[in-house]
């Protein structure tokens, strides 16, 4: 069996499998910094936005896509950090986890390579330089230059850039093509030397290595290079660093196979752990090489497509790379097998021996022992200690071995040689426990502790509880670090509570998860330092209170007075205010409360609490003068009264609000206890809380309390402070009341005249009644709810005047009007009204209600003096000219002059107060105020139309036209006729008849306005020649009078020709336009009229030769173009010299075929044109006209034509021998090719095809030959259209559908020798020899297999029934599940055996074999076996089994079964058994039950020990003994008489029972030979005292004397021997206790390091009062 390999190599991933592409997997666009990320540009078609793809192999490869276009993008080693280049020069670095920019920056050349060498900075290398970027460093903004290119690199395609890790040393790597090999450059360079070197390799990079004697590591430089001389692996030491000692150079041969001629080195990474060089070549070979020495360690081949990227792993174990197929590979040492792997060869055994030292790796530790012991026995101490220090994984670091060293004397002079093992060890690094206490107990014996120090901080000691309990004494703190380091935790705390860190306890116990007895521990803590015991207590609590008993704690406070400390531990804990914690709430207040009850105060006032016992806090509050406490934790009424009445102790601001806490009938009981027990010191606190809750208790039961204790005062100072707020109408009035009833009469007066809510009637009265010697309120009141006539009347009946006076002039002037109807009413003397007037500001009277008051009464003549004394004041007021108006109208004093001259009196009113009395001073009124619906309406009503024509035109108002012009408007026409006939021509103002005009024309009124505009016009007036008016006269005549028309044409000559000529064509009146225009000698609209309206051509050319103008004739070619007249219309466009229409003129007279016409218009066009359109044409003409020889010499002149065009229309119309010309003058061969295919000139057109080159051509050109059969020019053409992938397939079905196959054929094959020959060539080839010669297909497969396009022949052969084809296909295309099932389902034809055979292993489906086991079944049993055989590493045994017994074919399979018992199935085992036994082998089951223990053991054996033959009953008696059925075995042994089998059985059972019935058997039966073999076979089970009584019963002595003889033998042997043994005991322990005594442990020592024990001084105090705990390890 072939030994393991040395590495695991692993597929990773499938790029494909995550939607990469192929096209996307290569060096440009796929990078792999790491074996975190792979990064992928893709961008699937043209159309498709370029995204780039990363992958993350270290979370389950999952993938995150993001739409950015950039020309390289790398992924950071293990951050989600991306670099993007764009355009060669712009960099950008984003985060993508932040989602935010970290730099950018724009380079002055082109970035060729760029690559991460190091987890903060990226290498760029340019084509003249290579410059290092910090990302991470704020300053750094742009890339720094490092050094400059070689010219050795000029022309190198860079692939790789290599940074040391001490950033010192740098190497780029390039690669270029030169005598037809790739040549590997390299240019090395020194940072600190700055200078570089020209190395000629094509992969390289730097490792460090730890040399033997070597202080410090070696930096190294390992490159390779394939030259054409050989392949070298170059090792050297960079930098040398003295003492180390000097690296030898290595250069070892690269060995490649013999096949893989251009083979070269690709990629290099050295594993920082094993210290090995890993290889990778183009051809996918990986190479191992160890660092130190450049041996070959392996070789092999990983992968069939080039790796054309790698990395080292994270670990720095191996590498991981990306091939062009899309594999992610992983190639790393595998420590289990490599060992064993070198040592297969013996001349690798030193490199075995260091690799497995370097690394601690497996496999090598038979040869450290023999080394070890080989040099300890020699007596070369200091390598045997050496070989033990660098054992793989320590196995040599053990208990025994420092015995050993500690046993070799120590040489005179030099350093003993367990001391050289421990410095060895601690240059090494960590020691193990065992190690560090050996090393530490003489170290503390010389008080020399600051060396564990200096180990402990360097991370050299293996700590144990031990090493912490040895330490302790010495060192806590030490000793606390040690037990942290061991994690024992208990000691750990321990020693924080030893050393006073108390505030480290509860952090470390919680970052260890460990949870010690806290509540002894602050017990003890608090004793000792009561505030670190509330800080540490407090600490607990927040982290966990339930770390801690909380009452336990309150009581440990408490008892040593810590009142304080007790209540903010408290306070944290119950911080959460949970309802468990209730009873803890109350203690901490009750403690309070008790001793400072601020402090319960404050706690109460911040409502921290809510489940404590309120009744008893309440009871001690109130007890403690916390009345406010007291009420907020009472709920008992009684309680509660008893508290609140002492007012003088509780705060206001308080006793307001918690009356809010009270329910409506408490809080008035609490006020009515109040104002009880003592109404003096409560009443304003009573006041307070009800005006607070007023709205809440009802200012009707307030009212009622406070007038329950009669309390004036309170009722007045209560709804004082609610009367502003309050709408109820009761407690304004029992506010004016009680006010009134103290006399507070200022206050009345601002209620009555401020509040709105109070019963004015109501209150009216009360203050009638009350007789007030001051009547303002009175009065207030009765103006504002308008009880003006009762006032009026009150007053006047008790003689107050004055107080009349008051009310009209101080309080409401206003009411002025009111009080003077009143007076009238009561029939009062005019004297005092006029009196009470004059007293008044005019001002503040309101003029028209005092008219409308005394009007009413018909009293108006008595406000005249009143009035005149308004004016003489200066009064402007409208009302007082509207008085004074009506008085003038009715007394007729001169009222016309007063209405016109007066500009401030009310014309709406005065003109509503006139209608009646007299129309024409309502007319007056109305016109002076512009009422203009009275006006209109007072005038329809007294037919007064012609003031109102006059005024509508004076007026010039278009909304008034429009009201009387309106179809509504019964007296219209009367209205419009004195506008025609009056007001128009007394008119002057054009303004005004302009928008009487406009107001006809709005209402639609065509004839009205005819007659007035021919009013305006005919006659006439100074309107005569306005051009406007003419304009719309004709216009309205053209819309509703057409006849009119032509005599205003002949008659006027001032209106706008071009207006009238567009609005009779609009209306149809197209004569009258067209005379319009010959009128106005507008010759090209009059012809315009002809050809668009009037559509009269013949009368257009009538006119135009009339007047013979180029424009005219222009209209007119272009109307008989229009109307297909098109040599007409050319002869007119000729006349008028006019080119301007050429486009149209060539394309209406190439359609209707005027060819000859239109040469003479092209070359009169071209006398002033040069346009292309124009040369074009007359050249097509040309062509079209067969002038070929005037063609030519056209083409050969100056011209602008689109020659090439007018080839393509004379190709399309079948000129070909024009287009031949147009082809040939251009050189146009494409089109010349296809244009000669047409005449018939198929080699020319070939040739002419081969200068174009153009597929187009070239598939025109044998689509024509092979129309024509011209098979041998055909050829020629798909010669050059097969190289395009894109036209293979139309060429193919091109051949197919003519029938020309062997053609096709033929051509394919002639194809398979082009240099640009593609897959799809072999493919189609392979296809049509399927289609159309089968016998050929197998041949064209074995010898192109690799070329073609396996899934569509996979297809083509299928459907041509070629199955061995398809066998050979689906194998070589790795589908070897469907090559099996091919060949099994077409067995006849595809069928082979050892082709199955060695297919059938390969599938991945493993149904396919059971299916191809059915087949063999049934197709070819004798082959089963051989098909089994193959398929053995793979198959479901027990399956197969089951398989075969279902159809009963056990026995074809057997030698399968016999070979995979090894396996030890049941299934296997019960098969073959049963075949033995049907077949009666006995040996061979004997050796089956013996050797394979996997069956029904005890089913088994019932059924042999019922067999014919003895031997298969023995061997069911095994059976039984091998399943400890001990009885049974020995019965059916003794029922075949089988003693041997019995007595064997018996010792086998080991018990003594069945060992004395057997024997006592062999007694009864007689068989004293079996007595004898019983006592030989069961020695050891057999009591002396049974064999004795058995032997003496029976008279068996002789036979039993060998039995006693040496049973006395062996006693006296071990006696003896024991007393040996104590005796050497005894005096190796009187030898050791001298030793003991005398001497030191280990020897003596320079250093005294390994003396025995001192003695110490007498340990110092316990720290803090706290006593060590025991730690369970006794001293040494």
């Amino acid at each position: 069996m072939a030994s393991a390999l040395p590495i695991k190599f692993t597929e990773n991933l499938q790029l494909s499998s995550v939607g990469i592409q192929p096209a996307s997997i290569g060096f440009n666009s796929c990078t792999l910094e790491s074996d975190h990320y792979i990064c992928v540009r893709q961008k699937l078609d043209d159309n498709a936005q370029p995204e780039v793809i990363i992958v993350n192999l270290k979370n389950g490869n999952s993938v995150m896509r993001r739409p950015i276009k950039a020309d390289s993008a790398i992924m950071h080693w293990s951050k989600e950090i991306i670099a993007l280049k764009a355009g060669g020069k712009t960099l950008q670095i984003f985060d993508l986890g932040a989602k935010s920019k970290i730099k950018s920056t724009t380079m002055q050349e082109d970035v060729v390579y760029w690559k991460w060498f190091s987890d903060s900075s990226i290498g760029l290398v340019t084509d003249t330089a290579v410059y290092h970027w910090n990302i991470f460093d704020a300053s750094q903004v742009s890339p720094q230059k490092v050094f400059e290119r070689n010219q050795n690199l000029a022309g190198c395609q860079i692939i790789n850039y290599r940074v040391s890790a001490d950033e010192k040393w740098m190497v780029v790597v390039g690669i270029s093509q030169r005598e037809g090999r790739v040549v590997g450059s390299m240019q090395l360079y020194s940072r600190d030397r700055g200078i570089s070197q020209s190395i000629e390799g094509h992969a390289a990079a730097f490792g460090t290595l730890r040399l033997e004697d070597g202080v410090s590591d070696t930096k190294l430089f390992t490159f390779a290079n394939r030259s054409a001389t050989g392949a070298k692996l170059h090792i050297v030491e960079v930098d040398h660093q003295a003492p180390n000692p000097t690296f030898t150079k290595k250069a070892v041969d690269i060995y490649f196979p013999a096949e893989a001629v251009n083979d070269f080195p690709v990629a290099m990474q050295v594993s920082e752990k094993y210290k090995v060089i890993y290889l990778v070549t183009k051809y996918g070979f990986i190479h191992l090489y160890d660092l130190e020495t450049g041996t070959t360690i392996f070789m092999n081949r990983i992968s069939s497509d080039t790796i054309f990227t790698t990395a080292i792993d994270e670990e720095s174990l191996g590498i991981v790379g990306v091939n062009r197929k899309g594999q992610v590979l992983s190639v790393s040492v595998d420590e289990n097998t490599i060992i064993p792997y070198l040592l297969q060869n013996p001349e690798n055994a030193e490199l075995a021996y260091k690799l497995a030292s370097r690394a601690g790796l497996p496999g090598a530790d038979q040869l450290y022992q023999q080394r070890f012991d080989q040099l300890l026995n020699s007596g070369d101490y200091q390598q045997a200690a050496k070989t033990a220090a660098n054992s793989p994984q320590g196995f040599l670091r053990t208990p025994q071995t420092i015995e050993r060293f500690k046993s070799v004397p120590q040489q005179q002079g030099q350093l003993s040689v367990i001391l050289q093992y421990f410095g060895m060890l601690l240059d090494k690094g960590k020691l193990n426990e065992h190690e560090t206490l050996e090393l530490a107990r003489p170290v503390l014996q010389q008080n020399r502790k600051h060396l564990l120090e200096k180990w402990m901080n360097e991370g050299k000691l293996g700590c144990s509880e031990q090493l912490g309990d040895l330490v302790r004494v010495h060192d806590t703190a030490l000793a606390q670090r040690i037990y942290q380091e061991a994690g024992a935790s208990q000691k750990v705390i321990a020693a924080m509570a030893e050393s006073g860190n108390f505030d480290q306890i509860l952090p470390y116990s919680r970052s260890v998860g460990y949870t010690p007895d806290f509540n002894a521990l602050l017990q003890h803590i608090t004793r000792v330092n009561p505030e670190k015991g509330a800080e540490f207590a407090t600490n607990i609590a927040r982290e966990d209170p339930s770390l801690i008993d909380i009452d336990r704690t309150v009581d440990i406070f408490q008892s040593q007075g810590m009142i304080q400390q007790a209540t903010a531990f408290l306070l944290d804990v119950l911080a959460a205010n949970k309802p468990e914690q209730g009873q803890l709430q109350t203690r901490l207040l009750e403690m309070n409360l008790l001793n400072a009850p601020q402090v319960a105060d404050a706690i109460l006032g911040n409502e921290m609490f809510s489940y404590f016992d309120q009744e008893k806090i309440a009871r001690l509050c109130e007890n403690a003068g916390l009345l406010t406490r007291a009420l907020e934790h009472y709920e008992d009424p009684a309680s509660i009264k008893r508290c609140i009445v002492q007012t003088d102790k509780i705060p206001e601001e308080f006793l307001i609000n918690y009356f809010g806490k009270l329910t409506v009938e408490l809080g008035l009981e609490c006020l009515d206890e109040m104002l009880r027990v003592n109404i003096r010191q409560n009443l304003q606190a009573v006041i307070n809380v009800a005006k607070k809750y007023s709205d809440l208790f009802g200012p009707t039961r307030i009212i009622d309390l406070l007038e329950k204790y009669r309390t004036a005062e309170g009722l007045y100072f209560y709804l004082g402070g609610i009367v502003n707020f309050s709408e109820d109408k009761d407690v304004t009035f029992k506010y004016i009341e009680a006010a009134t009833k103290m006399g507070q009469m200022q206050e009345v007066e601002r209620i009555c005249r401020e509040s709105n809510h109070y019963d004015g009637q109501r209150v009216m009265n009360f203050l009638k009644e009350q007789r007030l010697t001051e009547q303002l309120p009175l009065i207030i009141v009765g103006d504002r709810f308008n009880f003006v006539h009762d006032l009026v009347l009150y007053l006047y009946k008790n003689q107050q005047f004055k107080s009349i006076e008051v009310y009209v002039q101080r309080v409401n002037p206003s009411r002025t009007p009111a009080v003077v109807g009143g007076l009238l009413d009561v029939d009062c003397d005019e004297g005092i009204i006029k009196g009470l007037l004059s007293s008044v500001p005019p001002q503040s009277v309101p003029i028209d209600e005092l008219v409308s008051e005394v009007e009413s009464r018909n009293r108006l003549k008595l406000l005249l003096p009143f009035l005149e004394q308004t004016l003489a004041t200066g009064n402007q007021q409208p009302a007082v000219y509207n008085a004074l108006a009506k008085i003038y109208i009715d007394s007729n004093n001169n009222p016309e002059k007063f209405l016109k001259e007066n500009d401030l009196y009310d014309t709406l009113t005065v003109g509503k107060y006139c209608e009646k009395r007299d129309p024409n001073l309502a007319f007056i009124a109305y016109q002076k105020g512009q009422n203009d619906l009275e006006l209109i309406n007072i005038t329809n009503e007294n037919s007064m139309f012609r003031a109102q024509a006059r005024y509508l035109l004076t007026r010039a108002d278009p909304e008034i036209w429009q009201y009387v012009l309106s179809d509504n408007n019964i007296h219209r026409r009367s209205m419009v006729d004195q506008v025609i006939s009056t007001a128009v021509p007394e008119s002057t103002d054009p303004e005004q008849v302009s928008i009487a005009v406009k107001a006809f024309i709005d209402a639609d009124m065509p004839v009205e306005l005819i007659e007035l505009l021919e009013k305006i016009i005919l006659e006439p007036s100074t309107f005569s020649d306005n051009s406007n008016l003419q304009n719309l006269l004709m216009l309205t005549a053209a819309k509703s009078d057409r006849g009119r028309v032509a005599g205003y044409i002949q008659n006027l000559d001032n209106y706008d020709p071009d207006e009238i000529a567009q609005q009779c064509i609009e209306v149809g009146m197209f004569e009258e336009a067209f005379l319009i225009y010959k009128k106005a000698n507008n010759h090209l609209e009059a012809t315009n009229v002809l050809v668009d309206h009037v559509v009269s051509i013949d009368r257009a050319q009538e006119y135009a030769d009339q007047v013979d103008r180029p424009d005219v004739w222009s209209k007119v070619g272009k109307a008989q173009l229009d109307g297909l007249r098109v040599g007409d219309g050319i002869e007119s466009y000729i006349r008028a010299q006019d080119p301007s229409n050429h486009q149209e003129v060539i394309e209406i007279a190439t359609h209707a075929g005027k060819d000859e016409e239109l040469i003479k218009y092209l070359r009169m066009a071209r006398k002033t044109l040069r346009e292309p359109a124009v040369d074009t044409a007359l050249a097509f003409c040309l062509a079209r006209t067969d002038q070929l020889a005037e063609l030519e010499d056209f083409l050969r002149g100056t011209n602008v034509a689109n020659i090439e065009e007018s080839g393509d229309k004379a190709y399309a119309e079948g000129h070909h021998e024009a287009a031949k010309i147009f082809f040939t003058s251009i050189s146009n061969w494409a089109k010349l090719a296809t244009t000669l295919v047409h005449l018939g000139d198929y080699q020319a057109a070939v040739e002419c095809a081969r200068k174009a080159n153009s597929v187009k051509v070239w598939k025109q050109v044998n689509e024509a030959c092979v129309a024509k059969k011209e098979f041998r020019l055909a050829q020629i053409c798909g010669l050059n259209l097969i190289v395009h992938a894109d036209e293979l397939a139309d060429l193919v079905k091109q051949y197919e559908r003519e029938g020309y196959f062997d053609e096709l054929i033929t051509l394919l094959e002639a194809g398979l020798g082009l240099e640009r020959v593609h897959m799809g060539v072999f493919t189609s080839l392979g296809v049509a020899l399927s289609k159309y010669h089968p016998e050929r297909v197998m041949e064209h497969l074995r010898i192109f297999w690799g070329r073609v396009n396996i899934p569509k022949l996979i297809t083509a052969c299928e459907e041509a029934h070629l199955w061995p084809e398809l066998v050979f296909l689906y194998s070589h295309y790795d589908e070897y599940d469907n090559a099996a099932l091919a060949m099994m389902e077409r067995a006849a034809d595809a069928w082979e055996h050892q082709s199955f055979k060695e297919t059938v292993i390969k599938v991945a489906n493993l149904e396919i074999y059971y299916r191809a086991l059915n087949f063999y079944l049934q197709e070819q049993p004798p082959l089963i076996t051989d098909l089994l055989q193959a398929l053995t590493p793979r198959i479901d045994v027990n399956r197969v089994v089951r398989m075969f017994e279902k159809s009963d074919n056990i026995p074809l399979i057997k030698p399968f079964l016999l070979n995979v018992q090894t396996q030890n199935k049941r299934a296997v085992n019960d098969a073959i058994n049963d075949l033995l036994i049907e077949e009666e082998d006995y040996k061979q089951l004997r050796d089956s039950v013996e050797n394979f223990d996997n069956y029904e053991a005890v089913a088994l054996a019932q059924r042999l020990e019922k067999h014919d033959l003895v031997f298969f009953r023995q061997i069911a008696a095994n059976i039984y003994r091998k399943n400890k059925r001990w009885d049974k075995s020995i019965a059916l042994s003794k029922q075949d008489k089988l003693y041997k089998d019995a007595i064997e059985t018996a010792a086998m059972s080991g018990k003594t029972e069945v060992v004395e019935e057997l024997l006592r058997y062999f007694v009864d039966i007689g068989s004293k030979e079996c007595y004898v073999g019983m006592l030989y076979a069961c020695y050891d089970l057999l009591p002396m005292h049974t064999v004795m009584e058995i032997s003496w019963r029976h008279g068996l002595n002789d036979f039993t004397m060998p039995f006693m003889i040496n049973y006395m033998a062996q006693q006296s042997a071990t006696i003896e021997q024991l007393k040996q043994d104590n005796e050497a005991r005894n005096a190796r322990e009187a030898a050791e206790k001298k030793d003991e005594d005398t001497g030191p442990i280990l020897g003596q020592s320079r250093l005294m390091l390994t003396q025995g024990p001192v003695q110490s001084q007498s340990p110092a105090p316990y720290a803090n009062g706290i006593m060590p705990q025991p730690t369970g390890y006794r001293a040494f």
